[in-house]
């Protein structure tokens, strides 16, 4: 009995790693095509002249804004999201800092998504392309 009870455990670990690493292929391949995106928008700005903006990140309480030290253009209307000149996907907020209230908020670029907002509880999920192509053909009149 405990042998059955064992190579049960056994079967149920090597199913969840066999999920587990399945699940982290196709993030990983989700994020390559996201990126691809991205360099793909980062290219048409620059060809449409648009110039990017020192982005602003917001304090994840929501009560202050930090400059950052990336520059790039806002995806969404509430400036919560944005593609660096790098072509990376930044999500713009921070913990509140005093350092970074006269130096700069420090910000890193995080894994892009397909779909912005995907499993989150902060408005709806939109598709990534449509955000790239809202903000190219809002041009210089974007909020």
């Amino acid at each position: 009995m405990q042998d059955e009870q064992a190579a049960w455990r056994e079967q149920q670990r090597h199913a969840v790693a066999v999920r587990a690493a399945a699940l982290e292929a196709d993030r990983a391949a989700e994020t390559r095509r996201a990126e691809a995106l991205l360099d793909d928008f980062v290219h048409r700005a620059g060809e449409l002249g648009l110039r990017p903006h020192v982005l602003v990140a917001r304090s994840l309480d929501g009560r202050s804004t930090y400059k950052t030290h990336v520059r790039g253009w806002y995806l969404k209307s509430d400036r919560s999201v944005a593609v660096g000149e790098d072509g990376g996907y930044y999500v713009l907020t921070v913990a509140p800092s005093l350092r970074a209230r006269f130096a700069g908020a420090d910000l890193s670029p995080s894994a892009a998504r397909l779909i912005v907002g995907a499993g989150g509880g902060d408005g709806d999920p939109i598709p990534l392309a449509t955000l790239l192509e809202r903000r190219l053909t809002a041009g210089e009149r974007w909020p």
